[in-house]
Order: C-alpha cells, then structure tokens, then sequence
C-alpha cells in the first residue's frame, strides 16, 4: 500500500466546499487517511493505491490553481496505517495560533543538504528545533536549541522573546516534514529577523539523502504513526509509545517502576485521570486476554 504526505499554503476561497468534495472523492477511490483544509491551505496523508492518491492530488493542483505540482513524501507500507477517511475544516492546517501568517506570501529560504550541514556548522548560525520537547529529546542536530515546547501552538511566545533579546541572528530551523518550519519561519521574518533559513522537506527528507559520512543528525527521529521513531536509515527505532499521553518512551522510561504497560507512564502517571486510567486499565487486560488466545484485540494499536 502507498502512503503519501503532502501539505500546501495557498488561498483557499471555500475550505468547506473543498473539503466536502475531497471527502466523497477519496471515499470514491478507496484511499484512507486524513486532510486537513483551511483558508491558508491544505494538509494531508492518504494511503491507498498509488493512481487513486495521484489523482486525487490532480484535484486539488486544479481546484486550487497551485502553479507547481504537489510532491508529497511517499512510502510503502504492508497494512494500512488508518481505519477511515477523514477531511475536515481547520483554522490552520498547522496549529501556531496565528492564522494571520501565510507562509505563501513570505517565508525563510529553503536550503538542502549541503548548504544545510554549512549552515549549521557555522558557530554564528543559531539553530532552532520548530517541533515539541519530547520530539528533541529522541533526538536532534548537534547545538540545536530546544524552545521547550509541549505543543507547536507555544512556539509563537519563544519566538516573541528571541526577537526581543536576539533580532540580529542567522536563523536554521528546521522539523520533521517541513510545515511547522514554513510557518515558523514566516513568523520569525515577521518578527524581524532578515537571515532566515529552513531545511527543504525536514528531517525526514535529510535523512533520505545525505550520505552516511555527512550526518549531522543525532539520535533517532520521532515519527506521528507507529514506528514511534526511526534511525538515521530510516528504519524503525528503540522508542515505544505511551498510550495516555503518546510521548516516546526510552529503555530507561520503560525500567522505571513508574511505567505502567498500556496505561501510563513516568511522565504522566500523575496527571492521568482516574476514569481514563480505569479505561486504559480495562483495556490493557483486554489485549492481554486476546494475546492470549492468539488473536489481535480490534483497539491494539488505538487509544480508547
């Protein structure tokens, strides 16, 4: 099966219109997945066969009269990664609370490769990891700085207090697929900084091409399905996931006599709530008991 992610800033006039046409025409060629539509644009994963998702992403360079095509990052897979097909209104299609901000108007330069390992090698440069903390602690590029962020929506006030104590610096940001980054990156250039740099296509796109003897990248790379995370070739790492709050979780997390399998986890074992708690107890003993008689519980791999 084809995976495929894609995401595009551009004037959309009528999301819903859109969205209820990309709903009944995924459904139509039997793609899974989600999209996400909205004023400034369109995000999206589909999986399915490889000319239903091209067609597809024909409708919506048509629709939205973009003027090059849409690329996406493509993958195979041997099950599919959803259980249904889902398109919906958004005000952002990435989530920084500033819809304001069009990253198609004005946006940081995009840099590959080897201008990137340049670009970060430079003692002047300052670089910037765009995603959460728990995505820069399973890994990261040496010297990158961490805004500490639990979600992406937080990064608008690290960036306010940069511009304020450091206006003047060269900027090399960069994310896991390179929409956070158009958007951070936008927001930076509003705020004033005139250097301002992004990896093309990511983490993910970097570790497609750089040879092993150029990587910069340390660690392993969270991913959002279940590989948890991936190495430097992109296979899958030593991280599970938590199934209450979905942060990685080390070899050390899982020793910890505060890790409860299928439930919690040191980091929010004590912020669960009890009810929530019970369910994901109750479902834990569920996949247990399926395990057991050599068959896959239905939730396995969901929340409740």
């Amino acid at each position: 099966m084809n995976v495929v992610s894609f995401y595009r800033f551009t004037d959309v006039n009528d999301p819903d219109a859109v969205r209820v046409r990309l709903q009944v025409l995924c459904k139509k060629e039997g793609l899974l997945g989600t999209i996400l539509v909205a004023s400034e644009g369109v995000n999206g994963t589909l999986a399915g066969e490889a000319e239903s998702i091209r067609s597809v992403l024909a409708w919506i360079e048509e629709k939205l009269l973009l003027d090059a095509p849409i690329g996406g990052r493509w993958t195979k897979t041997d099950t599919a990664p959803f259980r249904r097909m889902r398109a919906k209104v958004k005000k952002e299609i990435v989530t920084l609370g500033r819809p304001d901000i069009r990253p198609d108007k004005l946006t940081g330069q995009h840099v590959g490769v080897r201008e990137w390992n340049e670009l970060i090698s430079d003692p002047e440069t300052l670089v910037i990891d765009t995603r959460n903390q728990y995505e820069y602690e399973v890994g990261t590029f040496e010297n990158a700085v961490d805004p500490e962020t639990d979600n992406f929506r937080e990064f608008s006030e690290y960036a306010c207090q940069l511009a304020e104590s450091d206006p003047g610096r060269k900027l090399a940001m960069f994310c896991t697929g390179g929409i956070r980054c158009e958007k951070a990156t936008a927001l930076m250039m509003e705020l004033g900084f005139s250097e301002v740099y992004q990896l093309q296509g990511g983490i993910l796109k970097y570790l497609e091409n750089v040879d092993d003897s150029d990587n910069l990248w340390q660690g392993e790379c969270f991913v959002f399905d279940t590989r948890v995370a991936v190495d430097r070739d992109r296979a899958e790492g030593g991280y599970v996931q938590c199934h209450a709050c979905r942060r990685p979780l080390s070899s050390d997390d899982l020793a910890s006599p505060r890790y409860r399998e299928g439930v919690s986890c040191p980091r929010c074992v004590d912020s669960l709530d009890g009810g929530r708690a019970k369910r994901l107890e109750e479902r834990r003993k569920q996949v247990g008991l399926a395990e057991a008689c050599g068959e896959a519980h239905i939730g396995a791999v969901l929340d409740d």
